[in-house]
Order: C-alpha cells, then structure tokens, then sequence
C-alpha cells in the first residue's frame, strides 16, 4: 500500500561468509543515458508492506520513502545460502522489504526470546550486487534498502520484476532503531549477530532516498554524469591559469 504526502513534510568464521567470486547478473543489461532520466522532486511517500507493483508506479529516484510495516535485515551470508546454496529463505519477503543491515541487538532481560534494537546502521550494499538481481527475481521483494549505490544487476531487477533501491542515510543507525517498534523474528541465529535475519515491525522507517527506481533508473550514475561534467568545467578554467604546469 503507497501513501503520498507533499514535500514538506562480527560475522561468525563459517565457509559461508567467504567472500564469492560468482556473478549472478544477467547479460546484454540495456543502458540507458542517465541525463535523460526523469528524476523526482523529493516527495514524500509512506510505503506499507505488503508493497505491489502498482505501490511502486511514479516513484522517481531521488523520492523519499518511509515505510510502515515490516522490513527484515538481509546481508551477504542470507544472499549467498539462497542464490549460491539454493537454500530456501525462512522468511518470507515477497512483497515486503529488506535492509542490509547487521544490527547490534540485545535480549530484553527476563523474557524469553524477546529483543530490542540499539542501533540499525546500514552497510554497504554494493557487497550485495552480486546477487540482488537473482534475489529480486526469487523473492519478489519490493523495496531494498541499505548504504551507498548498486550496480546494472541491480537496475535489472528492479526494472523487470518491480522494485526500488533506497539509501538510509548514513550516521542515523539510533535513529532507525528508535523506529522499530517491535522485534518479531530472528531466522538463521547460527551466522551470528550481523547476519541474523531480524524481522522488524517498523513505523514510519526512513528517510529512504530512491537510489534506483522501478524503471531501473540509478540516481548514483545520473550523479557521476553531472560531476564528471562539472569537473571537465572546472579544469578547463583551471587549466588556463596554471598551464605551464599541466
């Protein structure tokens, strides 16, 4: 379900968490120029799992979206056993979402099985290009969420199967824990801490800036476009002032 509102508003040693050499990214990936995407304007959308394709359609990179509902952290180790092991996920995300995260949580003392959330800072998601196209494909998540950008693999899967990538921004891991409101699941407690799948139940779990859209449009590529063009500029002008140098 999709709401819009205006503007304004340590990994444990196993053979497993080696890291891949397996590519799992599908072939003649269309490019498209990113000066002709059509970029949005910062608008605020309240995601609620469970997400459908439609939720999705006008979405632009550069939106902002906060979800509600439930999101579950997923990291190298989970995309491996699913793609590489062929190990089915025991959480089931079609239609939901994921957070490259690996969490610090702690027990609350005196209940069994019940946990809270320090801190939910995201990690680098380009650890995970590898196989999020394959991910997306298999399980039919929706919205992707973690740090920094993603790569053709990605773009393609969001493309053809209907999902977003978001960036949390980074140094607000407090902030996203202040977010969940309740710890619901841990799957997969064997690979440790880090890569545990949490299942949240999250309210209003942001801001997440659309890297890559729906349509497979990459707001980091657009940006190098606009930087190297600014920076060719700039040493254009430089370079008439210091050519005896150059």
């Amino acid at each position: 379900m999709r709401t819009d509102a205006t503007h304004d508003q340590p990994t444990t040693a196993t053979d497993e968490t080696s890291i891949p050499t397996v590519t799992t990214v599908p072939a003649d990936i269309p490019q498209q120029d990113p000066s002709e995407v059509d970029s949005g304007t910062g608008r605020r959308i309240t995601l609620t799992t469970p997400i459908s394709r439609e939720d999705l359609e006008g979405i632009k990179v550069g939106d902002v979206i906060f979800l509600d509902g439930h999101i579950t952290t997923c990291r190298d180790v989970a995309h491996r056993r699913l793609i590489e092991y062929g190990r089915e996920l025991p959480v089931d995300v079609r239609d939901g979402a994921i957070l490259h995260a690996g969490p610090i949580i702690r027990k609350v003392d005196g209940e069994e099985d019940k946990f809270e959330v320090v801190s939910v800072g995201p990690t680098t998601s380009s650890r995970m290009e590898k196989f999020e196209y394959e991910f997306i494909k298999q399980t039919g998540v929706r919205l992707i969420v973690g740090k920094g950008g993603m790569g053709p693999g990605t773009e393609a899967g969001c493309r053809e199967f209907g999902a977003l990538h978001c960036v949390f921004p980074a140094g607000n891991a407090v902030i996203a824990a202040v977010e969940v409101e309740e710890v619901e699941g841990a799957e997969w407690r064997d690979l440790g801490m880090p890569e545990t799948l949490w299942t949240f139940r999250v309210k209003q779990f942001g801001p997440l800036i659309v890297s890559i859209d729906a349509d497979g449009n990459n707001i980091f590529e657009q940006n190098k476009v606009v930087y190297n063009q600014r920076k060719d500029e700039a040493l254009e002008k430089l370079y008439e002032k210091v050519r005896y140098i150059k």
